[in-house]
């Protein structure tokens, strides 16, 4: 997640004879700021590093944890049907290609099924290779709030262009707010809306908000976001829809860091041709940082 500015001032800030541990993970997407500074650091070979790489016995039984190991060594991951013998398992694959059945598909597990097996609304966290098209998040955004949060004619709403919020609607920031110390990924749940005094009222994990009218466009619905967005978090259960209709974005380590999102059930909806594209494109957009030749140097 660090980029080099940011990796910049923490080094500045450190006093003479500190010392610094860096913990993450080289293998997935880049900071969406300049730079891969742990990535070219780990290729520069000047510092002293482990890389972490068994799987310890209570790891073994889970497919999230073994799916991520194959993907990151380019291996087709193993998905299995979601049917009643696999049950105690937690990585599925639903094959559909049509957008409007994997729609349809997605909405019906957040309604009806992930329900059925204890989960709420909140524990599910759609994840989309981009924004843009009928499964981005944006599209998605949209019909899923129409069906878990449909507009009530006794619910005050927040307007912003074409965009509606109201009660009860997850949001998230979508860029760093020094004034109400809130920042970039933050994700929370609107509890209040006042059209009176033009302000709505965002519960966050550990504080709640109040926002001007006129600051609403840093807000953007969370039902479903870009893997990008997702970094550094993590849901009880993520859905992934993957088809050729995501082709710019098909890479291996996106595929890697959305698998990693999940922490008890992972699925995904779309074609085997998709995953297969994705494990199979391990190419990295080159970052023009030189932070590995000067740390050679």
């Amino acid at each position: 997640m660090l980029d080099l500015l940011l990796t910049n001032h923490i080094f500045k800030s450190l006093p003479p004879g500190a010392q610094l541990l860096m913990v993450g993970d080289a293998d997935q997407l880049p900071s969406v700021g300049p730079g891969a500074v742990l990535r070219d650091m780990l290729t520069a070979g000047k510092v002293p590093a482990v890389r972490l790489s068994h799987i310890f016995r209570q790891a073994q039984a889970s497919l999230i944890v073994m799916n991520a190991h194959r993907i990151n060594l380019g291996k087709f991951p193993r998905l299995l049907p979601p049917v009643a013998e696999y049950r105690s398992e937690n990585a599925f694959f639903i094959e559909q290609a049509d957008p409007e059945q994997i729609i349809a598909t997605t909405l019906d597990l957040l309604v009806r099924r992930l329900p059925a097996r204890g989960y709420r609304p909140e524990d599910i966290q759609l994840l989309c290779p981009m924004n843009r098209g009928s499964l981005g998040a944006t599209a998605l955004n949209t019909r899923i709030q129409q069906v878990l949060n449909p507009a009530r004619a006794d619910q005050p709403v927040a307007l912003h262009g074409n965009r509606r919020l109201q009660v009860g609607d997850r949001v998230i920031q979508l860029r760093n707010n020094y004034h109400y110390e809130v920042f970039n990924g933050e994700t929370g749940t609107i509890v209040q809306i006042d059209p009176e005094e033009q302000e709505l009222t965002v519960e966050f994990p550990e504080k709640r908000v109040c926002y001007d009218f006129s600051d609403q466009s840093e807000l953007g619905l969370a039902y479903a976001m870009s893997v990008h967005k997702a970094q550094g978090s993590e849901y009880a259960v993520v859905i992934i829809p993957l088809t050729l209709q995501h082709y710019p974005m098909l890479q291996r380590n996106l595929l890697y860091t959305a698998v990693t999102r999940a922490r008890q059930l992972l699925i995904i909806i779309g074609s085997k041709r998709a995953v297969s594209l994705a494990v199979r494109n391990d190419r990295l957009v080159k970052r023009h940082s030189h932070l590995a030749e000067r740390l050679l140097e």
